[in-house]
């Protein structure tokens, strides 16, 4: 009979564990390895995704420009508006002859004041004074010419009645008759042209004015409808025209009797009321403008035609004026545009008419209103669809810092 000792137990157990412990060891061994594989690689490429995302965003953000922004602005002048002005005479003719001679005399210079019909110069004409002694004759000749054609007539008339002379004799005294009528009225259309020629030899004035202009001297030799030489030039000083421009957006402010200061030649000069007459009633398309006109009083003669003048068109005539900073317009081929951002930060190009020019600022008449957001000191390059960023506002009171002109 055989006994198991203790040790021998063990020895059997060890026998059955012994493969099974190793095994174990090399799993733990090969699953700690791959965990620490794992977080180092995890480790590594978590910051690198996050440097190339952070990069891509960077890349992304610097591709989209950042602008400055601004609003038109939209104010009424508080102390009014002057506009440039032109005065003109209410009327003015130039003087030209009608006839053909040489200058006898001329009786007014420049300056001179003259009334309505009043003499201003004579021609002399030898060859228009041969003419009209010869329709004179001629004139005369045919009047007695039809008054022997009549009595002929009216004797041949009785004798055919009578039947002593033939019917074509009767008929051919007729004719004769009627043929010197013709004659004698176109004698005395042409006598009638010639002594309304003749009355042209009188230069006179058309109306009450100022001579401004005198061409002749004695014995110069006129050309009669010659344009090209004029004789005298008058112009009627009292009362003026004024014109001036005012902008559209005023347009419909202005009425007939409204009246404005004028003012003439420099700051300090006298001003002068001046009653609107007219209207020109349409706006111009290239100035965006409408044309006034005013009369002004010159009873004195202070005011010259011709004179550079300011309009002061008061407050409550004018409409709102939309002014942009002159580093907003981006001038074109054949336009003037600027670049308007709506919400989404697209760019848009718009048209825009330029009026005044206040130096750092320009009126802008039409393209734009006061909510849109305008770029400052845009590209050259800019075109619509372009995507851009909005740059804080500057602080109240502050406009945008203008850059360098790209």
């Amino acid at each position: 009979m055989s006994t198991t000792t203790p040790t021998d137990s063990v020895s059997s157990d060890e026998q059955k564990t012994g493969p099974v412990q190793p095994r174990r060891r090399h799993r733990f061994i090969l699953m700690s390895g791959g965990a620490m594989l794992l977080v180092a690689l995890v480790g590594g490429f978590v910051p690198q995704f996050r440097q190339r995302q952070t990069a891509a965003a960077d890349t992304k953000e610097l591709a989209i420009p950042t602008v400055e922004v601004v609003s038109p602005t939209a104010t009424t002048p508080r102390s009014g508006l002057n506009l440039p002005a032109e005065v003109k005479p209410w009327q003015e003719a130039s003087i030209f002859a009608r006839v053909n001679g040489y200058l006898k005399d001329w009786l007014v210079d420049i300056g001179a004041h003259v009334e309505k019909d009043q003499l201003l110069a004579e021609i002399d004409t030898p060859d228009l004074d041969q003419q009209l002694a010869q329709a004179r004759s001629q004139a005369v000749l045919a009047k007695k010419n039809l008054e022997q054609a009549k009595k002929t007539n009216t004797k041949w008339q009785e004798l055919y009645k009578q039947g002593v002379v033939s019917q074509l004799d009767a008929e051919n005294t007729d004719t004769s008759q009627g043929t010197n009528q013709a004659n004698t009225e176109a004698f005395a259309a042409n006598l009638r042209f010639l002594e309304q020629e003749v009355a042209f030899k009188r230069v006179t004035a058309p109306f009450a004015g100022i001579i401004t202009v005198r061409n002749v001297n004695v014995g110069d030799l006129i050309t009669a409808n010659n344009t090209s030489f004029e004789m005298f030039h008058i112009q009627q000083t009292d009362p003026l025209r004024v014109y001036f421009r005012i902008p559209q957006e005023d347009a419909a402010n202005i009425t007939v009797g409204q009246t404005f200061d004028v003012q003439v030649g420099a700051e300090s000069a006298k001003t002068y009321p001046g009653k609107v007459i007219s209207t020109s009633g349409a706006v111009s398309p290239d100035s965006r403008t409408m044309l006034v006109e005013l009369q002004v009083e010159n009873g004195k003669n202070e005011i010259l035609p011709g004179s550079y003048a300011t309009v002061r068109v008061p407050q409550v005539a004018l409409g709102k004026l939309v002014t942009l900073p002159d580093n907003t317009l981006i001038f074109r081929e054949k336009s003037v545009q600027v670049g308007v951002v709506d919400a989404k930060g697209v760019v848009q190009l718009r048209d825009v008419k330029v009026g005044r020019d206040f130096g750092v600022q320009s009126e802008i008449l039409s393209g734009v209103t006061e909510s849109d957001k305008v770029i400052v000191n845009p590209s050259d390059s800019l075109t619509t669809g372009t995507i851009v960023r909005v740059a804080p506002s500057a602080a109240p009171g502050q406009s945008p810092t203008p850059s360098a002109p790209k």
